[in-house]
């Protein structure tokens, strides 16, 4: 990652306006952007085809701010109940200014998806899960769970792309062909190696290794980085993020933090490099119905938020192994579809016998359910106030299920997933708000912009599912425009 000299160059095997560098779904924004802005825009991708890990994931975009979907399923949202929910779901610390932004052209970006090609149909899915198992439209994501219903109006904003579960792939076919419709041409098989600078600190290109043979591409205006976070780095990981060190990834086992590290070497700033998401299965349909608990049997949060949030609450602050009680009625409500396979790990008719299966000290759940329940029976949760919708009395039989069942679960999947629980990263480079990339004195490289998971976007230290695809698409569109309005060097 060693920075090359423009002068030890003696020649360059390609030259463009605007290097884009990775091709998942901020670089396709970057690419289409750059492009249709008149620029020559080449996109580099280390991968035999587009679509990175953005292609692997379930395809939801957070976007809300009043859009077409939103009108049809009955809800009124502006974009500063999105920003008061996004500030607090994605904090502490999330980047203000940039979520700001976000929010204010939420309803634009929408429109921008739907010009390329994406559609949404109008319909809600109104119970908390990971993905749901329909092609509808909109989900909630945490938005109506406490303290989050009392900080902005409730409204969904999980919007998802016709395709049904799974819109990872389809929705970056759409993003690809329309950069390649733009103009923009890719070149896989080819992984950028390092950052080429000349003698006046300007980002002139890149090296690169195409089936072994080393290539030097020269970019007339500007360097764009989108190649993903640092999931698949465990050096880096064990440095910045050791928190998802032994859990799976979500990724294509590609992300290596490779465009982080180029840029450093050239004396690029860091954010948040400690920030990930993890997600546990723990089945949102069925904890909602009971009870998320430690390994003490202790609740530590209300099961209607985000899962996204409590599985990050868990591995952080909790003692593990982690268990979903739930009793026969609540797991007999939930459909067959969201259940995804999991069957109980142990099934008692006594809590006492239940703690001994668990390993938990003794009277600790029959503590919990009691409390639970007396609440319950009011139709009140005053400890984590989850919405009296979900509380009910737990009867025997009761069952504990393992959050890390499921798609959590084995080896590395299709799903990019792994044992236990996975993860990926959200810091990145630190850039503005047009994408430019600031060196540790704050000032911008000149020539070198980033997006998506390469640079640190809207995220403090939570995360709400669709705002990886949101911001890196978003943050990319903003970047390639910003890299084919620049200066040519």
């Amino acid at each position: 990652m060693t920075p090359v000299t423009a002068a030890s160059v003696s020649r360059y095997d390609h030259v463009t306006d605007v290097l884009v560098v990775g091709l998942g779904c901020a670089g396709a924004a970057a690419a289409f952007e750059a492009a249709r802005a008149g620029a020559e825009v080449t996109v580099l991708e280390r991968a035999g085809g587009p679509g990175g890990s953005s292609a692997l994931s379930g395809g939801e975009l957070y976007l809300g701010g009043g859009t077409p979907v939103q009108h049809a399923c009955g809800f009124q949202d502006t974009a500063d109940d999105m920003f008061a929910y996004l500030r607090a779901a994605l904090g502490p610390h999330a980047d203000e200014e940039k979520l700001r932004v976000y929010c204010d052209e939420s309803v634009e970006h929408f429109g921008w998806f739907t010009d390329r090609g994406v559609t949404f149909h109008h319909s809600l899915w109104d119970s908390p899960t990971w993905m749901p198992p329909s092609a509808d439209g909109l989900m909630w994501l945490g938005e109506n769970a406490w303290p989050y219903n009392t900080l902005a109006r409730p409204v969904p904003r999980g919007h998802r792309p016709a395709t049904g579960s799974w819109g990872g792939r389809p929705l970056m076919d759409k993003l690809t062909a329309a950069a390649g419709g733009a103009g923009a041409v890719t070149r896989t098989d080819t992984v950028a190696t390092a950052l080429i600078v000349d003698g006046d600190g300007r980002v002139a290109g890149v090296t690169a290794r195409q089936y072994g043979e080393e290539l030097a591409i020269r970019a007339r205006r500007a360097v764009v980085l989108t190649t993903g976070g640092f999931a698949d780095n465990e050096e880096m990981l064990a440095d910045h993020a050791p928190l998802l060190l032994g859990l799976g990834r979500v990724s294509d086992g590609l992300d290596d933090g490779s465009g982080i590290r180029m840029a450093a070497a050239i004396g690029a700033a860091t954010r948040r490099m400690a920030v990930t998401e993890i997600a546990m299965t723990a089945l949102p349909a069925m904890a909602v119905r009971g009870m998320l608990v430690n390994a003490h049997g202790q609740r530590f949060v209300n099961e209607d938020v985000y899962p996204g949030l409590f599985s990050v609450a868990a591995h952080r602050t909790q003692p593990g192994p982690y268990w979903v009680i739930v009793d026969e009625e609540g797991y007999e409500a939930v459909p067959e579809a969201e259940r995804w396979g999991v069957l109980p790990r142990f099934v008692e008719e006594d809590l006492a016998a239940l703690e001994a299966d668990l390993g938990m000290p003794a009277g600790a759940l029959e503590s919990a359910v009691g409390t639970y329940n007396t609440h319950a029976e009011r139709g009140a949760d005053p400890y984590f106030r989850k919405d009296p919708a979900w509380l009910r009395p737990l009867k025997p039989p009761f069952a504990a299920l393992d959050p890390r069942s499921g798609f959590a679960t084995g080896e590395r999947n299709s799903a990019g997933t792994g044992p236990g629980a996975a993860g990926f990263t959200l810091g990145g480079l630190r850039t503005t708000v047009g994408g430019a990339v600031l060196d540790v004195a704050g000032a911008p490289v000149p020539g070198l912009y980033a997006a998506g998971r390469a640079s640190s976007g809207i995220h403090g230290e939570g995360y709400i599912s669709g705002t990886s695809l949101g911001d890196g698409t978003f943050f990319g569109r903003k970047a390639g425009r910003a890299a084919a309005d620049a200066t040519p060097g």
